[in-house]
């Protein structure tokens, strides 16, 4: 869980920081949200090819990632973006940002597929929670601290570009603490794969690109939500520090709080709503729960002047919500042998959307104001609404079968399987099935 945080803290420095980018940069809002979208674009092509060849040919090996992660993660936000900055070059920003974005989205498609790996059924969405709630506490720290870091280099320097480019190199520093996680996990994985015997319990079957076309109707539903739900939520955070400013007279301290209290609720309520979602299933239940919630919190910031603490505080439990009971659903509609090439496939289509969504926001808010803006997101979360009623109306034989209950042969030898005892081949090839069972109530 601790090695994507520094991450997750790199990626938000520009809403903790939006008022100084603009104005030290000279920046309108469009342009501010070009470094979004810079981040997505290479990943709408990399993170379905990074998860394809984690299925193909790394497996879940964190030795690579490591290696990977280091070359650009660390690289590029000590010497291109920050750099950037420092030299009051915003080309050489956004390519940072680019770069930044190859390593950060690849990173979540490697977590994602080795948390499935060594974690089944209903107990994944716990997992995730805890996932969301390390990567959110990154989050977190940064909306909170990164306004402080630079008045404090301000007071060194001075304002300007050059305080906001030192101001940055500082919160790379995160990554290094990521990259040592993630050197400890890398021994742990090697060490397991020894004493677990793993390569044994495998079925021999192997991903092909063309296997995308037979991916289930379910599993498209599903990009639907996670594109339509996560375009109204972080390019509304990456400009929300302004938004509250500006509609409810907040000082920029007053706008950076409220504007992170969604990451502050997610950090300790995804693994206690992880944690409700695997005792009580039904995830579609729940998904549609969120989707509903999250709306009326954009409608109440939209339409009322009521404290924006109580919509961002929906906001961030809705959030969870979603994310511990979305996720974790295609690992029940896939086999384990696809887990990376459709994970990698959901983080392409929601970078497809956040680029584009943060493009257009940015122009709206421009040209239109907050009002259209926030009626904008209204309508991306009501699109998404109705893939999550969808439900099919017959289900397959292959389906009946996955969600009949298991039998006491079954049971045992799952038990033995944790235990890290060898079974035979077809007890394996058994229960390599019970990786993918639906349990979508």
């Amino acid at each position: 869980y601790c090695f994507v945080s520094g991450s997750y803290f790199c990626y938000d420095s520009p809403a903790a920081l939006q008022t100084q980018v603009l104005q030290d940069l000279n920046l309108n809002t469009a342009k501010f949200m070009q470094l979004y979208a810079w981040y997505s674009w290479p990943n709408v092509v990399l993170c379905f090819f990074g998860g394809f060849l984690l299925d193909r040919v790394f497996g879940i090996s964190v030795i690579f990632h490591c290696f990977y992660r280091l070359g650009t993660i660390i690289f590029s936000l000590f010497v291109i973006f920050a750099t950037g900055a420092i030299v009051n070059r915003f080309w050489l920003m956004e390519f940072g940002r680019l770069v930044f974005g190859i390593g950060g989205e690849s990173l979540a498609v490697a977590q994602n597929t080795y948390a499935v790996n060594w974690f089944k059924g209903k107990e994944l969405n716990l997992v995730f929670g805890l996932q969301l709630s390390m990567a959110r506490l990154g989050s977190t720290v940064n909306m909170n601290i990164m306004g402080w870091v630079y008045s404090k280099i301000a007071d060194l320097v001075g304002t300007g570009h050059t305080a906001l480019g030192i101001s940055l190199m500082i919160a790379a520093v995160t990554c290094l603490f990521s990259f040592m996680c993630a050197l400890v996990l890398a021994f742990l994985d090697k060490r397991a794969e020894r004493i677990l015997h793993k390569e044994q319990g495998k079925t021999g079957e192997v991903i092909k690109l063309t296997d995308v076309k037979d991916f289930p109707f379910s599993l498209w539903l599903i990009f639907i939500i996670c594109v339509g739900y996560y375009v109204a939520i972080f390019p509304f955070i990456g400009l929300g520090q302004v938004f509250f400013i500006e509609k409810f007279n907040f000082s920029p301290a007053e706008a950076r709080a409220v504007n992170s209290i969604v990451y502050i609720i997610s950090a300790p309520a995804s693994p206690v709503l992880g944690f409700m979602v695997d005792k009580t299933g039904r995830n579609v239940v729940w998904v549609i729960i969120a989707v509903v919630t999250t709306l009326t919190a954009h409608m109440m910031l939209a339409f009322t002047f009521w404290n924006p603490w109580i919509a961002m505080s929906l906001l961030g439990i809705s959030y969870s919500l979603l994310a511990c009971a979305l996720w974790p659903m295609v690992a029940f509609v896939v086999p384990e042998h696809q887990l990376g090439t459709a994970y990698g496939f959901m983080q392409s289509i929601q970078n497809l959307g956040l680029a584009l969504i943060a493009i257009a926001a940015g122009a709206i808010l421009d040209t239109r104001g907050y009002l259209v803006l926030e009626v904008f997101f209204c309508a991306c979360i009501c699109r998404q609404y109705f893939p999550s009623v969808l439900r099919p109306s017959k289900l397959t034989e292959g389906e009946l079968a996955r969600l009949a209950p298991m039998s006491a042969f079954g049971l045992r030898n799952r038990y033995l399987s944790r235990l890290g005892a060898q079974l035979p081949d077809h007890c394996s090839t058994h229960l390599s099935s019970l990786a993918h069972r639906s349990v979508l109530k």
